[in-house]
C-alpha cells in the first residue's frame, strides 16, 4: 500500500486499490450469493416459506461462511461499509485529500471515491474512469 495516513490507517493508491479489487471480485460474488441463501434461509426458520437450502443449521453454516468472507475482504485494506448492498472502500488520497475509493455491489471495476466527510451521496468519478455513453438512439 501507498502510505500510511496519521491514524495507521494504510492508504491505497488507485492501481493498488483495483488490482485488490480484481482479486477480491470472486470473494465478493460469492458474498452476494450466500447472503441471499442466508436470507432465505432466516426467512425460513422464523416461519416463512419452505426452502430447499435447508433449514437452522445451513443457515448457521452461511452465516460462518459469511463471517470467514468478510474477514478475507477486510485482510486486503479493504473498509465493508455495507453488506446489503455490498459497498467497500480503499483508503486512499487524491491530490493530497484524503478520500475513500468507493466500489458498490454491481461495478466490476473501481471508478469512483468520496471524500471522507461526505459519505455515499459525494460519490464522484475518478479521474481516469470513463463516463459511460448512452447507446443511440435508434441502435
Amino acid at each position: 500500500m501507498a502510505d500510511v495516513a496519521s491514524s495507521d490507517v494504510p492508504l491505497f493508491d488507485v492501481p493498488e486499490a483495483r488490482a485488490v479489487l480484481a482479486d477480491l471480485l470472486p470473494t465478493l460474488d460469492a458474498v452476494v450469493a450466500l447472503r441471499a441463501d442466508a436470507a432465505e434461509l432466516a426467512a425460513a426458520t422464523r416461519g416463512g416459506a419452505h426452502t430447499s437450502l435447508g433449514g437452522l443449521p445451513e443457515l448457521k453454516a452461511a452465516q460462518a461462511r459469511l463471517d470467514e468472507l468478510v474477514t478475507t475482504i477486510q485482510a486486503r485494506g479493504a473498509q465493508l461499509k455495507g453488506l446489503a448492498p455490498l459497498l467497500l472502500d480503499f483508503p486512499a488520497e487524491l491530490d493530497g485529500v484524503p478520500v475513500l475509493l468507493c466500489w458498490l455491489e454491481g461495478d466490476r471495476e473501481l471508478r469512483w471515491y468520496h471524500r471522507h466527510d461526505l459519505g455515499l451521496p459525494g460519490r464522484r468519478r475518478l479521474p481516469d474512469s470513463p463516463v459511460a455513453t448512452p447507446p443511440e438512439p435508434g441502435l
